[in-house]
């Protein structure tokens, strides 16, 4: 499940984007609850099981995760909360905001193993970022051989954290500080995608309604 899925929710998001989407109101929709339901699981499940480790040092390397994610998205242009833009005339590939993206997703699989919540929370983040990304590279000038080996690449950079994490020892003694890394990184990305996915940040019933929504699955599940 932890291989296969979040593969199958980037190409989703690919096939959404190359046939039917059209930037509306429904991408922003969607952040939004994926951002609220990652935040909610974070903070209700993840969290907590971090504290209680008795790692004295954790909230530093939360802290750390944080910033990394703040330098990921300066490299990226913020891809990984849906807001980034390339030159529809590029043609050379891109590969600082392809270094950054697949960081932040093999970091993103490294906790999933054995939580399937947290999981969930992923997948459901990963959808609509695929479809903003995909369509993004879609309408620029890259090859379709340069698009492909990107979002394939991209796909399976979750599933292969999640699995050095589960199957090697590559890992093993630094897990629980790379889990701590990635509560900073899911934090700064759904706080992010919360603040920023209103039009000027003006009160939005719909949005409201879809956090909210968030949250109460994350409590349900």
């Amino acid at each position: 499940m932890n291989i296969i899925l979040p593969i199958v929710a980037v190409l989703i998001g690919f096939g959404v984007s190359y046939f039917v989407y059209q930037k509306s109101v429904t991408i922003n929709l969607l952040l939004a609850f994926s951002g609220s339901f990652l935040l909610s699981v974070t903070v209700l499940e993840f969290l907590p099981v971090i504290y209680n480790s008795g790692v004295n040092s954790i909230g530093i390397f939360i802290l750390g995760g944080i910033l990394l994610q703040i330098i990921l998205e300066y490299l990226s242009g913020g891809a990984e909360h849906g807001h980034f833009h390339l030159s529809k005339e590029k043609k050379t590939f891109p590969f600082v905001l392809f270094i950054s993206l697949c960081i932040h997703a093999f970091l993103e699989g490294i906790p999933i193993h054995g939580n399937d919540h947290l999981l969930y929370a992923v997948i459901i983040h990963k959808v609509p970022i695929a479809i903003i990304i995909a369509s993004f590279l879609f309408n620029t000038s890259l090859s379709k051989f340069k698009i492909i080996f990107f979002l394939l690449v991209f796909a399976l950079m979750t599933p292969l954290g999640s699995f050095v994490q589960s199957n090697t020892t590559l890992l093993d003694g630094i897990t629980i500080y790379l889990d701590a890394v990635v509560i900073g990184i899911f934090l700064h990305v759904s706080t992010t995608i919360l603040f920023e996915s209103s039009k000027d940040h003006k009160f939005n019933i719909y949005k409201f309604g879809i956090i909210v929504l968030g949250i109460v699955l994350a409590l349900v599940l």
